[in-house]
């Protein structure tokens, strides 16, 4: 059953539940930002309507940086403008920012320990069409790697848009992770959120759980349609949404490895490096349990719809019962 606690949507397990891209939830929290705060400027990489900048874009033009198709300068403009006091946000795809620009983020933005925030749109497989090369599905495992830097994935537009509004008021450099597609909305206005807290969003309706599941971005819906599923084959099941990678929520984590004694993550992303890795190295120091990895298996993305791809890189609804069922056969 979903946590009544956090009051989520009470239509996520419709089939006409709504959608709304995560990267809008981005746009909307940006233009909020800039309204609180004059120190908030943006830049981009000449994708301002497919980030969603346009909102602040058209209402603040002379707080708007349009760096063109210059990643590179896009990092180090943004880094020199927060040494001056700024809050610069910068956007572009998620393979380009922070892909193409990877040294100038770490160099210049986090070495300084500069309040950047890197929106990093259209990331994951389900771009789509777009194919591999516009599938970024290594930026969790390159952004979290950097000393200093923030890593968040939020799972819905909602969630997005209080994201982008709390980093603003933060002092850390910060990736936020935003997708493309429209994706269901799992949280509402009064579901709380705060950096570095993870969100137990499913929890048996008595008794411990036999397995943990823990997701993070676009997945999280099919996260939680899997732990429902489980539920009515008898498997009780707590799914946490994990919207920071880094800081990682380790007490959510053991406390749940220790109660249900297995877990199953869950990501839009490599296996190798991602949250998933971020999970078990977490588990191998403080309570290490058997983990089943849900992601890209070790390969490039390709072209085709996101609900093809989604099920074509083993990730769908489905993919996620085999690996609770595999990882239960480990349990001891």
């Amino acid at each position: 059953m979903l946590n009544d606690k956090l009051k989520l949507n009470a239509k996520l397990f419709n089939d006409d539940v709504e959608q709304i891209p995560i990267r809008q939830g981005f746009g909307e929290g940006l233009l909020a930002a800039g309204i609180e705060n004059d120190n908030v400027v943006a830049l981009c990489a000449d994708l301002v309507e497919s980030t969603k900048m346009n909102m602040f874009a058209d209402k603040f033009p002379t707080r708007f940086i349009e760096i063109g198709v210059a990643e590179q300068n896009l990092a180090t403009v943004a880094s020199g403008m927060a040494a001056m006091g700024k809050i610069p946000f910068i956007s572009s795809y998620a393979m380009f920012s922070p892909g193409r620009n990877w040294e100038q983020i770490r160099t210049t933005i986090a070495y300084n320990d500069r309040p950047v925030k890197i929106a990093g749109s259209h990331a994951g497989i389900s771009v789509g069409p777009d194919g591999g090369t516009h599938q970024a599905v290594e930026d969790l495992a390159i952004t979290r790697v950097i000393p200093n830097m923030v890593v968040i994935s939020p799972c819905d537009a909602i969630e997005a848009k209080k994201a982008t509004i709390a980093c603003a008021k933060t002092k850390e450099p910060t990736y936020i992770r935003l997708a493309r597609e429209k994706t269901p909305i799992i949280t509402t206005e009064e579901t709380p959120f705060e950096i570095g807290k993870a969100q137990l969003v499913f929890v048996p309706e008595s008794g411990l759980a036999q397995v943990g599941i823990i997701a993070t971005g676009a997945l999280v819906h099919k996260a939680i349609i899997a732990a429902k599923d489980l539920e009515k084959q008898g498997i009780k099941v707590k799914v946490i949404n994990l919207a920071t990678i880094k800081p990682l929520d380790s007490e959510a984590t053991v406390s749940l490895a220790k109660e249900a004694r297995c877990i199953v993550t869950v990501e839009e992303h490599q296996i190798a490096g991602g949250m998933g890795s971020a999970i078990a190295e977490c588990l191998s120091a403080y309570y290490p349990t058997p983990i089943e990895f849900v992601g890209v298996q070790d390969k490039f993305g390709q072209s085709g719809t996101p609900a093809e791809l989604i099920e074509h890189y083993e990730m769908g609804v489905s993919h996620i019962i085999k690996a609770v069922e595999k990882v239960l056969k480990r349990k001891q």
